[in-house]
């Protein structure tokens, strides 16, 4: 009588040890599957931030043949042609973002960076007005700023670009482009200010030094600006305020700085030189 018990007991004890034994199987896959999942995003991420960006796009490429219908693939293809100057490419990719069940209002607002990149602004307006106004990040306004700049919509750009500066702890891009706004209106000082806000969050933003030579040499006032600098830079900025000095009418000037940025710049500063050629030879002075 025992044995028929005895066996059914072993026989339970099996099937307990192979439910468990599946269990395991299944435990083990599903971490092997979560640690693959991590490694890949793992991959993109390092992709998008540190690797070459051609060598990112071909990486992406092969991620969206693999797995087409994931959007975080298709996202790192767009961006990656973006980072590898590709934006003709990139416009279609980020549109296949668009359409996606998953996309985002980031994603469209990237669109609308892509379509500004390739010197589309009509689009790349329509895009950000299909983004509602509760949508309130730092890329949306940087952008929505520089297309009120494309408008001529000033005090509708001054807002925006107000407003983008205030949400990124590194606005010195967003107070460069202002103060360039301001430039191109002929509004020199208040220019300057917005280029030195620039250089007092990034002191190594070359553009914003000359745009702020540009600015003072707007003044009349040829002075370099007291800025951290190279000697290759200071001599970039005084043959921009020379240039500068030169289309104002103040050729003298303009001729002192040019004949001083070529005896700063540590090598020979091939540009100062043909503007000095030309300034000698027009026999201007």
């Amino acid at each position: 009588m025992r044995h028929p018990m005895l066996l059914a007991l072993l026989a339970s004890s099996a099937l307990v040890l192979v439910a468990c034994e599946d269990s395991k199987k299944s435990s083990v896959s599903r971490a092997i599957d979560s640690v693959n999942a991590i490694d890949q995003e793992n991959m993109a991420d390092l992709m998008l931030a540190a690797g070459d960006a051609n060598e990112a796009v071909a990486y992406f490429s092969g991620q969206v043949e693999a797995d087409p219908s994931n959007i975080r693939n298709i996202r790192g293809l767009a961006r990656s042609k973006v980072r590898a100057g590709r934006t003709a490419e990139a416009v279609p990719v980020w549109q296949n973002v668009i359409a996606h069940p998953e996309a985002t209002n980031d994603d469209r607002v990237m669109l609308a960076d892509t379509f500004i990149r390739a010197n589309d602004w009509e689009r790349a307006e329509q895009t950000l007005n299909f983004v509602p106004p509760t949508h309130e990040t730092f890329d949306r306004y940087r952008l929505e700023a520089m297309i009120a700049d494309s408008n001529q919509q000033w005090a509708r750009a001054d807002h925006f670009y107000e407003t983008a500066a205030g949400l990124t702890t590194r606005p010195s891009g967003v107070f460069n482009n202002w103060g360039f706004s301001k430039l191109t209106r002929g509004n020199a000082r208040e220019a300057e200010g917005l280029f030195t806000q620039a250089l007092q969050h990034d002191p190594d933003l070359f553009t914003a030094k000359n745009n702020l030579a540009l600015a003072r040499a707007g003044q009349g006032n040829y002075n370099l600006p007291i800025v951290r600098m190279t000697q290759q830079e200071r001599a970039m900025l005084l043959y921009t305020m020379s240039i500068a000095a030169i289309r104002k009418g103040d050729v003298t000037i303009g001729r002192t700085l040019l004949q001083e940025a070529i005896d700063t710049h540590p090598q020979h500063y091939d540009e100062a030189v043909r503007a000095m050629r030309a300034l000698e030879g027009g026999g201007a002075g």
